[in-house]
């Protein structure tokens, strides 16, 4: 349930309303604009009367709830949700890009590619330490001595960091390195992972799973939110259907959906989607221009020698095309890059 109180509510008529529904045993969300308050209730509201609540003078309307995520609706919060990474936005109209490779290699191959991806525009360095992959007999990334990598990197160019966490026995010491802590596709509903992240103060890069609707998607969010972290980035990476030509089909209709559905910003990884970097750039274009609030890009200035997701990575010359393309859509759409 939301109630939606007026512009004129007196700070005591508030609070003594927050008390009231906090003793009959609902957590409260309280989202304050300019314009208006919004008080979530999170509970069974089967059991409220509607009609006492729109009895006080001070509430303008009541409104139910039908998705099964609270926190992370946009009736809950109604005004986008602004995201501060060490001084780079994303959210309400600021356009968040982040690229770097799939795998941290070595301090070489790190220090080049987050030079030519910075000088290319972008403010967010990936790069993954540790990595999930479908074969075992594949490379599995560098572990603690990648995380060092990234973090010398950061110091010398400046790039807050972006890196995957995989279990939950990993979660401090990722903490540690990373601004944004990534959870990846096949970990979308490890829930005690979604628990665990959501006890930090870091904030999380939620990617959609192989095979989530939107609703399961949100709810991984809501799980979160629900540990008391609302610094969480959705992020759109195509989804496994019959096709085989892609390495997954990207759903652009997901980013239309969750910017009507959710406050949280949502971001669009086209090279996972496509799997083939020739497609990456026209696909980032499609996000952007259907809304998304940022993308991550995977680079690589030798994708042929690459140990993880060579195929779909960009050389910079072509990242700094993508950029450049990106920038002139957002000019349109009226989006800060």
């Amino acid at each position: 349930m939301v109630i939606v109180l007026k512009q004129s509510t007196p700070p005591d008529e508030l609070e003594q309303l927050m008390y009231k529904l906090r003793s009959l045993g609902f957590d409260i969300n309280l989202s304050q604009g300019e314009n208006y308050t919004v008080l979530g209730l999170i509970g069974d509201t089967t059991r409220i009367n509607e009609n006492q609540i729109k009895a006080n003078p001070y509430v303008d309307r009541v409104l139910r709830v039908q998705h099964p995520f609270k926190r992370v609706s946009r009736m809950f919060h109604p005004e986008d949700t602004i995201i501060d990474i060490n001084g780079h936005k994303i959210g309400g109209g600021h356009l968040l890009m982040i690229a770097g490779p799939c795998a941290v290699e070595s301090r070489d191959q790190l220090l080049t590619i987050a030079e030519a991806v910075k000088q290319a525009g972008a403010h967010l360095l990936r790069g993954g330490a540790f990595k999930p992959r479908t074969s075992p007999y594949s490379f599995q990334g560098l572990g603690e001595k990648g995380l060092q990598l990234l973090q010398e990197v950061k110091e010398i160019t400046g790039m807050p960091i972006v890196t995957e966490c995989v279990s939950d026995e990993t979660v401090d010491l990722v903490a540690e390195y990373a601004d944004i802590i990534q959870i990846g596709a096949r970990n979308m509903q490890n829930f005690s992972l979604l628990k665990k992240v959501g006890q930090t103060n870091k904030v999380i890069l939620l990617k959609r799973g192989l095979s989530a609707t939107i609703e399961e998607f949100l709810m991984a969010a809501e799980y979160i939110l629900a540990e008391g972290n609302d610094r969480v980035i959705l992020c759109e990476r195509g989804i496994r259907t019959y096709e085989t030509y892609t390495r997954n089909t990207l759903d652009i209709s997901a980013i239309v959906a969750i910017k009507e559905l959710s406050h949280l910003p949502i971001i669009c990884d086209p090279s996972h989607a496509a799997g083939k970097w020739e497609m990456v750039i026209p696909l980032a274009k499609a996000a952007v221009a259907a809304g998304a609030d940022g993308l991550i890009v995977e680079v690589h200035h030798q994708p042929e020698l690459a140990l993880s997701d060579g195929a779909q990575s960009l050389k910079p010359d072509k990242y700094r095309q993508l950029v450049e393309a990106v920038k002139q859509i957002a000019a349109i759409s009226s989006v800060t890059i």
